[in-house]
């Protein structure tokens, strides 16, 4: 689910960019801002990258369906489902410094007019899905200077946004319950 809900925001937000600057060639990647031996990856050269820096679990929100109704009428038992967020940094890396801005500009106009994303708002994402909510993490400058140090990396215009709500689900059954098929009334003899 972490790379699907990944993918499908590199897909609209691409998409997006592309629309709007009437681009041919694909602007977004996935990738990481630094390669793990300290060098700039060659594929992230004027390009928008989304990254994935964080994941927690959700806790604030109770998941504790634990049955699932199936074609019978009778319940599986599954287990509890997990859900995730996602903090995803959005990095615009440019050779021109104006084109920098101008995409990191564009990808935040972007998540402000999506901040929530399901099939009512784009018929193609992936059923396993269901929704995305983007948020603006808000973090202070000493916060993102420790980010890009901690990666290894000089700092990059960017912004982070916290991807919520990502279900995974192991989809194992743990047992069946069958259905309540009707309601007896006992009346007390007296």
């Amino acid at each position: 689910m972490i790379l699907s809900a990944i993918n499908f925001t590199r897909g609209v937000l691409n998409q997006y960019l592309k629309n709007s600057f009437s681009l041919d060639d694909d602007i977004v990647e996935i990738n990481t801002v630094i390669n793990p031996d300290g060098s700039l990856p060659e594929k992230n050269q004027n390009k928008v990258i989304l990254s994935l820096i964080n994941l927690e679990r959700e806790t604030l929100k109770p998941f504790y369906i634990r049955n699932r109704k199936l074609n019978n009428g009778n319940y599986a038992t599954m287990p509890i489902l997990d859900r995730f967020n996602i903090d995803l940094l959005i990095t615009s890396n440019f050779v021109d410094y104006q084109e920098t801005l101008k995409f990191l500009n564009a990808s935040i106009l972007f998540f402000q007019a999506n901040q929530a994303i399901d099939a009512s708002s784009f018929s193609n994402i992936p059923e396993d899905l269901k929704k995305l909510e983007f948020e603006l993490e808000k973090i202070s400058y000493h916060q993102m200077h420790s980010l890009w140090s901690s990666m290894g990396a000089k700092y990059t215009p960017s912004i982070i946004y916290k991807t919520r709500l990502i279900e995974l689900d192991p989809n194992e059954i743990r047992g069946f319950e069958p259905a309540v098929k009707g309601v007896q009334t006992i009346t007390n003899p007296s």
